[in-house]
């Protein structure tokens, strides 16, 4: 490894980085920390700065995906005497935490970038939902991210109900490894702090209100994101209203994140696998390879839903999330042979008028 980019492990650089990184000697290396409106935060081996994109960067990269987000890491191009640096390269991602932007375009919206897990967060209490489980490990699988669960507010419900709530993840068929505890009682912190280990980066998920920041704040042992009052049911107000990557004491990296409840999943057949396992094995006895599992004949998993060995619920998550990725797998490369078939227009124009 470079020696020059020793000082950068500390903030999750590696040899995987390192070796697509030699395309950038000219310019310095740092790592996104925060994206505000005109101006993106990075932090280097000499600290945190602040950073704006080029205008040649502008100009070749158009698409919401191609532009920095927390944790990317950008080459910045910096002068003696000038307070803001130019984000010229944005390095390959490692892995990406992405969803469908809003509304009907088949754009996706960056989350995070180059997280090694990913921690979804749910409160026991009003917020455990299966099916949004599912969703969730789908997108961060399909980012290439290990993900982990989160149990939190353990507080609000008796042992029982956490009990079975473990339970019913683990009789769906989810491998990912689930951790609980509660900041009140501070029951299950210490462990799961030891869990993080330094240099890895851990992205934190889930609906508004479960708690991500305060527990960001218990494993820094300080009150350095802002955290909303309680309401009547014990459960939290929404305040995080940007991500942001933060270098916890033992040396682990974390990415705090706005809450959202609902988001589209961009499609990826590996990703619907490794959380479908169960599913994905009985399809293997199918009658047709390319079973749709709907309605055609001799379905192994039909039968399963039908012997009770797979719950309709599931079976149901399972197609819908089916649809919806080919769907908006489909979009996007709609959208993107547009872009391409644009582009080459674009060059042709240029071409007439210069002669």
């Amino acid at each position: 490894m470079n020696i020059q980019h020793t000082d950068l492990i500390r903030l999750g650089w590696n040899e995987w980085f390192e070796e697509r990184s030699a395309s950038d000697a000219k310019n310095t290396l740092a790592r996104v920390v925060a994206v505000d409106r005109n101006s993106v935060l990075v932090m280097d081996h000499t600290g945190v700065s602040r950073a704006k994109l080029s205008g040649s960067y502008l100009y070749q990269h158009r698409l919401l995906q191609e532009l920095p987000c927390v944790g990317d890491w950008v080459g910045v191009e910096k002068h003696d005497g000038e307070e803001m640096g130019l984000i010229q390269t944005l390095l390959e991602r490692k892995t990406v935490l992405r969803r469908k932007a809003a509304g009907e375009t088949s754009d996706y919206q960056l989350i995070a970038a180059n997280m090694d897990y990913v921690m979804i967060v749910q409160s026991c209490r009003g917020d455990f939902n299966l099916k949004r489980l599912e969703r969730y490990l789908v997108m961060v699988r399909e980012g290439g991210a290990e993900p982990c669960i989160l149990l939190a507010k353990t507080d609000l419900v008796t042992p029982d109900v956490l009990a079975a709530q473990v339970a019913e993840i683990k009789a769906a068929g989810i491998s990912a490894p689930v951790y609980t505890l509660s900041n009140i009682t501070l029951e299950g912190v210490e462990e799961f702090n030891q869990k993080l280990l330094p240099t890895k980066t851990y992205c934190f998920v889930g609906s508004s209100g479960v708690g991500k920041s305060t527990i960001i704040n218990q494993l820094l042992g300080r009150e350095m994101l802002l955290t909303g009052d309680l309401s009547e049911t014990g459960e939290g107000m929404h305040t995080t209203v940007r991500r942001e990557l933060i270098i916890l004491q033992q040396g682990a990296l974390v990415i705090d994140n706005p809450g959202t409840r609902e988001f589209g999943i961009s499609g990826s057949k590996d990703a619907l696998r490794d959380s479908f396992t169960d599913i994905t094995a009985l399809a293997a006895s199918c009658r047709y390879s390319d079973c749709s599992h709907t309605n055609e004949p001799i379905c192994a998993v039909r039968e399963a839903v039908k012997a009770g060995t797979i719950t309709q619920e599931r079976y149901d998550n399972f197609i819908k999330l089916s649809s919806e990725s080919k769907f908006n797998q489909m979009s996007y490369a709609e959208k993107r042979k547009k872009d391409r078939t644009f582009g080459k227009f674009i060059k042709s124009a240029k071409k007439d008028l210069e002669k």
